[in-house]
Parts: C-alpha cells; sequence; structure tokens
C-alpha cells in the first residue's frame, strides 16, 4: 500500500512537471528529439532523487534493524545485497512510474503545446 501511494505522488510530480514543459518538450520534438530522449531528460531528475533517498534511508535502517535484531537470541547480520536490491527495486517502480507520463507527453502532438491559447 505505501509504493502505491508513493507511486501515485510521483505520478502526481511527474504529471506537474510535464505540464510546466510542455512547450519545451514541444520545441525539443519538432527540433528532432526522440521520444527515448525527451523520457530521458524527464525521468533524470527523479531518479536522482530517488537514488539520493535510497542513500539516505540506507544507513539509517541498517543501524534501526541492526538494533532491533541485537534484543534476540539468535541473531543474523544484515547483508549488504539486501539494500542493492531494495535500490534496484525502488529505481525500478519510479522509472516505470515517471516514465509512463513521460511517454504519454512525448508522443503528444507538438503542434498543440506551441499554439499561443
Amino acid at each position: 500500500m505505501a509504493i502505491f501511494i508513493s507511486c501515485l505522488g510521483l505520478l502526481g510530480l511527474i504529471s506537474l512537471l510535464t505540464l510546466q514543459r510542455t512547450k519545451e518538450i514541444g520545441i525539443r520534438k519538432v527540433l528532432g528529439a526522440s521520444i527515448t530522449n525527451i523520457t530521458t531528460l524527464l525521468s533524470a531528475d527523479f531518479l536522482k532523487l530517488v537514488l539520493i533517498a535510497v542513500i539516505i534511508a540506507s544507513p539509517l535502517a541498517w543501524f534501526m534493524m541492526s538494533k532491533y535484531l541485537q534484543n534476540f537470541a539468535y541473531r543474523i547480520d544484515i547483508q549488504w545485497w539486501i539494500f542493492a536490491v531494495t535500490a534496484a527495486i525502488a529505481l525500478l517502480i519510479a522509472f516505470v512510474t515517471v516514465s509512463f507520463q513521460s511517454v504519454k507527453a512525448a508522443m503528444a502532438n507538438p503542434i498543440n503545446s506551441l499554439r499561443n491559447e
């Protein structure tokens, strides 16, 4: 449920960003940018933010889980690959969420975005 709510928030942010940058996307399309280039342009900022969040949250999670696991008679060590897999899954979910809206914006007709209304 938390992943779904965070994806909705991320979708709202990318929707707002694409509305604000509609003319820029239209100009880039007219000048020959591909859908891949526009998707990369829009998703790079969000993926950087998710990566920064993972970098901040991983040591905190490791510390808190280590403290929590000390209270048990049979202890396990937290492996590094758990955090790597979690980071990869978080980046994948963020990329899929952002790509959905950015591909939709990249496939829109640039004439509609460049018209003065």
